[in-house]
């Protein structure tokens, strides 16, 4: 990583990240609560911060335990990681990077947890593939790539998310609202500086 001011943020790849950057996330609840883990020094991995995390996981507390999820855009593994620790059935990380998928891997075996997939590709040449539907969909992509809407279209198209599943977004907060597909509902939105998150949900009655 270049050396900056560390008063100031530098820009890495598409997402803002500070200087200092320890590249380390803490689990924030469940089986590993409390868990720092180090994730790869990939300067463009901006992990969504604890309080944030903490917010989302409140919204799915009831859904989390026993479900399946992806982690479509895994990056550090914070979304996937969380939610494994809180109960997770399985969760399947995607993410184009050697060396995030090899940080992955070694990670989950690490933890001696077997409930976690890794795949490497692109985000939407995996969803090329034929589909089993997720409960949960996480998704945050770089925030300089406007991907959301197209990547939403092509989850609900492609059978990727259960009626009445979920789906956690982030976005630059200056984008506003996400752009859902007909048949989702928008159940939550806040602003955490920068960041937009916001929790959608598949209508139950869209079910083919």
């Amino acid at each position: 990583m270049p050396r900056n001011n560390p008063a100031k943020p530098v820009r890495a790849g598409s997402k803002t990240v500070s200087a200092r950057q320890p590249f380390v996330l803490r689990i924030i609840g469940g089986e590993w609560r409390g868990r720092k883990i180090h994730f790869p020094p990939v300067a463009a991995i901006r992990p969504t911060p604890d309080r944030v995390r903490e917010t989302v996981f409140n919204w799915l507390q009831g859904v989390t335990p026993g479900s399946r999820c992806l982690d479509l855009y895994a990056g550090s593994g914070a979304l996937g990681l969380e939610a494994l620790s809180r109960g997770a059935r399985e969760v399947t990380f995607v993410d184009v990077e050697p060396a995030v998928i090899r940080h992955l891997g070694d990670l989950l075996r690490n933890l001696g947890c077997d409930r976690g997939r890794v795949v490497r590709a692109d985000a939407l040449g995996f969803l090329k593939a034929v589909a089993t539907p997720f409960d949960v969909v996480f998704l945050d992509p770089p925030f300089a790539e406007p991907v959301l809407a197209d990547v939403c279209r092509r989850i609900e198209a492609g059978g990727w998310l259960k009626p009445g599943g979920f789906v956690y977004l982030e976005s630059p907060a200056a984008a506003g609202e996400p752009q859902l597909p007909a048949g989702w509902t928008l159940l939550k939105t806040r602003r955490a500086g920068e960041v937009g998150y916001h929790l959608a949900r598949r209508d139950v009655a869209d079910q083919t």
